[in-house]
């Protein structure tokens, strides 16, 4: 390929990093850096990929991956490049296309820091850079800029961005298709629109999905799309529930391997539902999904899952004692990392925001849902990443409790948990004052302690364990110890400085 091309597609470096090979690594760039410098910070959770001698990574986000690989079917000069390297490219091409999964922080982990810590989030400071830079030639050479992605949200929030960097269109939703359509209007030189909101009637069927050119991220593939719990904070049930084909994942593990990435991440809100009938999770089509892996993969990781899918699960046939069976006797790994939502620990929360989310079981039996669901992982080595929502609208001081107690319960389990404060997506989609004004009181502030004891005694464990041990890994391991004992030390003065606190309000400044 020269460095001719017509559709350049890039992110920043908080997306653009294969994060040591340990997704979870990629969150520390939703915060501020804390207690190191910028550049130590960068090096920890985000460090630069490999690339070719063109300048395009060896791994790249897995969404780029999808937008790449439906502009080079259709017939488009199109790559994903390092945002290092778009310079290179940016005097012929036609058009340049970012995605992002949290463009201006407001999206959780990055807007709890924000507020907490009152600083700007590594991921907005670095997409700031690369906006900055990308105008700055767009004013020059003339190409357009199209944005989209998970959270092309953000810029309604942000509208005088799109002016100030002379963004041509937004793409809020599945672009596999409309992106094909933005590239012929730019190719023929028309006007684009200024914001395109995928509804359900214009996202890929099956067979309209592409199959990925280049590596992902640690092999992240995709094997579900959508979700049918229908939480009402949650996007990702606005979207029509797919899953991807046996053949069609393996051509993407295919592709994966032969760039040299052996381990994997199946892809879904659920991966415990692939081929489940409703919500009810299935032996035969899990277990053919995960022997696909093992032929080629050296290890797998899930990317989320739902608590009550592994309760019911390990109840109905001992699914997951299975699945990890599976993997640990044929890949080279002791654990499995995982994202999971608890949300709320309130059975009156759960109800009316989320009674989809402990289904089969009522929401009234949620927390204990949840505590069987945190057993079972500790028993079968899966390590999760959990989070919880506080600030819930209607939420009261005795759903909050309700939650910290729950907390408490969850002290003996293996996993690390982060509180997140409520961000108005899915149907309760909102203005940006939701969560740039938050009214934090003594009960939210409980929650938080309790979290934050729990992980800090939890992450030194799992790093003993099971997290970067390999001996290439020792300056980031060492890093993240130095990193989580100077979080404890300034944890412990803040806390006793709080004995007294009742309530405060914690704003976002508008940039």
């Amino acid at each position: 390929m020269s460095k001719e091309l017509d559709f350049v597609i890039t992110t920043d470096r908080s997306m653009m990093s294969d994060h040591h090979g340990r997704e979870f690594l990629g969150f520390i760039a939703t915060g501020p850096p804390l207690f190191l410098p910028e550049a130590l910070w960068r090096l920890i959770c985000c460090p630069k990929p490999k690339v070719d001698e063109l300048g395009r990574p060896i791994e790249a986000p897995y969404g780029l991956r999808k937008i790449e690989a439906a502009l080079l079917d259709s017939g488009f000069k199109a790559a994903v490049v390092d945002p290092d390297y778009v310079d290179r490219y940016l005097k012929r091409a036609k058009a340049v296309m970012i995605g992002h999964h949290d463009f201006f922080a407001y999206g959780p982990p990055s807007s709890e820091w924000w507020l907490i810590t009152g600083k700007v989030p590594e991921n907005r400071r670095l997409f700031t850079r690369l906006m900055e830079k990308i105008s700055s030639y767009k004013r020059r050479y003339g190409f357009r800029i199209i944005v989209g992605g998970p959270a092309a949200w953000q810029w309604l929030w942000e509208e005088d961005k799109v002016d100030l960097w002379e963004v041509d269109t937004v793409v809020d939703g599945e672009a596999e298709l409309v992106v094909k359509e933005l590239a012929e209007r730019v190719v023929r030189g028309e006007p684009l629109p200024r914001y395109v909101y995928v509804g359900v009637d214009r996202v890929p069927k099956l067979n309209e999905i592409p199959v990925i050119r280049g590596a992902s991220v640690n092999g992240l593939v995709e094997v579900m799309r959508g979700c049918p719990r229908g939480c009402s904070f949650c996007s990702v049930t606005l979207r029509p529930l797919r899953y991807i084909p046996l053949d069609h994942i393996e051509k993407e593990i295919q592709v994966n391997v032969a760039y040299g990435v052996r381990g994997g991440i199946f892809h879904s809100e659920d991966v415990l539902l692939y081929g489940a009938t409703g919500i009810i999770p299935r032996a035969e089509p899990l277990l053919k999904l995960h022997e696909l892996a093992v032929r080629y993969l050296r290890s797998l990781a899930w990317a989320h899952l739902s608590l009550a899918s592994l309760v019911v699960a390990q109840r109905e046939g001992r699914i997951v004692g299975k699945l990890t069976e599976l993997i640990y006797s044929k890949l080279d790994q002791d654990f499995i990392g995982v994202e999971v939502g608890i949300e709320t620990g309130s059975p009156r929360l759960a109800e009316k925001i989320m009674p989809g989310k402990s289904a089969p079981f009522p929401p009234s039996s949620y927390p204990e849902v949840v505590e069987e669901a945190f057993a079972i992982m500790h028993e079968h080595r899966i390590v999760p990443a959990a989070t919880f929502i506080l600030n819930f609208p209607g939420e009261t001081a005795e759903d909050v409790i309700k939650t910290v107690e729950l907390l408490e319960r969850l002290r003996q389990y293996r996993s690390i948990i982060v509180p997140m404060f409520f961000v108005p997506m899915g149907r309760l989609k909102g203005e940006r004052e939701v969560i740039a004004r938050v009214r934090l009181r003594r009960e939210h502030l409980d929650a938080m302690r309790v979290a934050l004891e729990h992980s800090l005694i939890w992450a030194e464990r799992i790093m003993k364990e099971f997290y970067l041990k390999d001996w290439e890994q020792a300056p980031v391991r060492l890093l993240l110890k130095y990193f989580i004992k100077a979080v404890r030390r300034k944890a412990m003065k803040v806390l006793k400085g709080l004995e007294n606190f009742t309530e405060k309000e914690l704003v976002i400044p508008k940039l």
